[in-house]
């Protein structure tokens, strides 16, 4: 099996919105943050579901045309045979797999690619190191 599960969904939203995206998913859900990323200004966070993250990049400029939902991420490991698949079935590769650590509290290595799905989708494929 090439996927493992949903690691993630990230959300985008503006940086007017940030404490109420925060109140919510803390206070109202009871979900922990467990990275962060871009002090002093607050540039993102990922909360914990237990069964899958939830991503907030606070970087929009206006409200997206998707609606906030920027993408959602495969647990994988195995990105680059992800996107051979993919590629193979005629789907479009919009970033080709790459290595990166975030640079988040605490630093996370990680490989991704992401493509487009059959409806439009966008499509993360994760793997964590």
């Amino acid at each position: 099996m090439l996927v493992n599960g949903i690691h993630h969904v990230c959300i985008k939203c503006r940086k007017d919105q940030v404490e109420k995206v925060k109140e919510f998913y803390t206070e109202v859900l009871g979900l922990p943050v467990v990275r962060s990323w871009g002090e002093p200004e607050l540039a993102g966070f990922v909360f914990d579901s237990g069964a899958g993250l939830i991503e907030v990049f606070t970087n929009a400029q206006e409200d997206l045309p998707q609606g906030s939902i920027r993408h959602f991420a495969f647990a994988t490991s195995d990105v680059d045979q992800c996107v051979r698949a993919v590629r193979e079935a005629g789907y479009a590769i919009i970033v080709e797999p790459k290595d990166v650590t975030l640079a988040t509290t605490p630093p996370s290595p990680i490989r991704v690619a992401f493509c487009i799905g059959p409806v439009g989708e966008e499509i993360e494929f994760y793997q964590e190191k």
